[in-house]
């Protein structure tokens, strides 16, 4: 009887710990909401769009002789999944990955039409560096663009393509 006591508290003991223990992890796995650097407020958008007007109009009326592209929207779902797999192609690669750069670009000409102006996005990071280092010594806030890193095209324009911030 006193050996059943025993395997009792011994299997209820287990269970409390593994339920503390899976219920930790679960915890753990919940991200800290932190405000990133470099927000910015409505206002302050619409300036930085309405800046761009000039450069907008001499683009379309010079070059693209149609309202140009403006904007590229992606899906909440397509950001996520990129910034996973290009972090995990960036580790292949040799590389950690510290963030994206955006570029400007232009979709290639069709026959007579000249493609619209896309934004598209590249990783940077710095090449991973033996076991031992302690230093990141990178001093631009971030590192170059991941040689053989897939970059993210395919946005959506904007609607129409030449519409300021904010777009309805």
């Amino acid at each position: 009887m006193k050996k059943l006591v025993f395997l009792f508290f011994g299997i209820v003991i287990g269970v409390g710990v593994s339920y503390f223990y899976f219920n930790e992890q679960e915890v753990t796995l919940e991200e800290e909401i932190v405000k990133p650097k470099g927000l910015i407020t409505p206002d302050e958008a619409k300036a930085l769009d309405q800046a761009f007007n000039s450069r907008h109009a001499l683009i379309s009326d010079s070059i693209v002789k149609k309202p140009d592209n403006r904007s590229s929207w992606y899906s909440l779902e397509d950001m996520k999944n990129y910034l996973k797999y290009a972090e995990n192609q960036s580790r292949e690669l040799g590389y950690t990955m510290d963030g994206v750069r955006v570029y400007l670009g232009a979709h290639a000409d069709v026959k007579e039409e000249v493609g619209y102006t896309t934004m598209f996005l590249v990783p940077t990071g710095t090449k991973s560096i033996s076991q031992g280092s302690m230093l990141n010594v990178s001093l631009q806030g971030g590192g170059g663009d991941i040689s053989g890193g897939p970059g993210l095209n395919g946005g959506k324009d904007g609607e129409p393509p030449n519409a300021n911030y904010p777009q309805q």
